[in-house]
């Protein structure tokens, strides 16, 4: 009998443990333990004195392009924004440095979460070589302090296994539910606002959100609201304002996109599909086309 190897490119994914999402003390010990990982919602009163909520988008959406254009898992774009967040929220930084934070934290994120990390060298060439190699490294150094070396942070991507296996789905309605439920965490991963509501509540909401574009039954909404109630123990009224801020922040989205919007008013799965494209840019080859260095950051100055 012959013999043959096969070789790719791909990288190997872990399958899904059972026992872990099926064991009610991992969703538990998530529930008790993402506290300790949220950031202060009020760092840029607080704390920053350079930096601006604008300035924060501009980096969170090219740390976004970087991710997707590298095709690093899911978890590491929200996790990179853990990082980001968590440093903003004790230590005062120049915006010259913002996208060199950015990039620590990506750089760092994806030595946790990926088999093949990001090459500190293609983050360089991503920023445009607005950094260097010793830049980064020491960046790095001082990220990792700042944060005591505590980086399993617990983050929005942690709980959407947990919610989605606790619902009554089959398993391609599941996965379809789940992609979306991703893009509605990298958004709002993205946005400042949604600092203020905890990993469960991001997930919750934009599960909720996901199923919500995709069916369009008002009864549904509600037994969904009390089950994911039932789950993470959140209270009803937080569970459907945050879905509604999700979907508002959305559609907000939808509307600043380029004039083929037409397409936009087609079904609520169709939506988000098209969602898809404002928190992912098309893949490139070889950095051909790389994501923006957000320059404007260290451009902008207030008289």
């Amino acid at each position: 009998m012959d013999l043959m190897c096969i070789e790719t490119d791909a990288p190997r994914r872990a399958y899904e443990d059972p026992v872990l999402i099926q064991d009610s003390r991992v969703l538990q010990n998530l529930l008790a333990l993402e506290d300790r990982y949220q950031p202060n919602p009020n760092y840029f009163k607080c704390v920053q004195t350079d930096i601006k909520r604008y300035m924060r988008k501009m980096v969170a959406q090219w740390m976004l392009e970087v991710c997707d254009e590298q095709r690093c898992e899911e978890e590491v774009f929200p996790l990179s924004m853990n990082y980001l967040d968590r440093f903003l929220s004790v230590c005062d930084t120049s915006r010259t440095r913002l996208q060199l934070l950015g990039a620590a934290c990506m750089f760092i994120a994806s030595k946790l979460k990926e088999t093949c990390p990001i090459a500190a060298e293609k983050l360089v060439i991503y920023t445009d070589h607005s950094i260097s190699f010793s830049m980064l490294m020491d960046m790095e150094s001082l990220l990792l302090s700042k944060l005591k070396w505590d980086l399993s942070a617990v983050t929005p991507h942690d709980f959407l296994e947990q919610i989605l296996s606790r619902l009554s789905l089959d398993r391609h309605d599941m996965d379809v539910i789940k992609k979306h439920a991703q893009t509605f965490v990298a958004l709002c991963a993205t946005d400042c606002k949604f600092m203020m509501y905890p990993p469960s509540m991001i997930a919750a909401g934009s599960v909720g959100a996901a199923i919500h574009g995709l069916s369009n039954v008002q009864h549904l909404d509600l037994k969904l609201l009390q089950k994911l109630h039932e789950i993470t123990g959140i209270e009803l009224d937080c569970l459907r304002g945050c879905q509604e801020q999700i979907e508002q922040t959305l559609a907000v989205n939808l509307s600043t996109m380029a004039p083929s919007s037409s397409g936009l008013e087609e079904t609520s799965a169709s939506k988000l599909d098209h969602t898809s494209s404002l928190t992912h840019t098309p893949q490139h080859e070889h950095l051909k086309e790389q994501p923006t260095t957000p320059t404007d950051v260290q451009d902008i100055h207030f008289d």
